[in-house]
């Protein structure tokens, strides 16, 4: 397998009365392909828009390249 580029541990976020993300983690390594399922509801936006800065994660910590970002 190849290195972890990306790793999100332990990313919690809510909004008021919704619990979006509990706790979720996701490993990513070099030349891996994912796909990111699940129900209406499930926190797949909300993980994705933590991912990319437009949401604050309320907890957890993502490392890129081995960098915490």
């Amino acid at each position: 397998m190849g290195e972890v580029i990306l790793q999100m541990k332990d990313i919690d976020k809510s909004f008021p009365g919704v619990h979006a993300l509990d706790h979720v983690d996701l490993e990513v390594r070099r030349g891996e392909v994912h796909a990111l399922m699940g129900e209406n509801g499930a926190g797949k936006s909300t993980l994705m828009k933590v991912l990319t800065g437009i949401y604050k994660k309320d907890s957890g910590s993502i490392t890129y390249k081995g960098k915490e970002v």
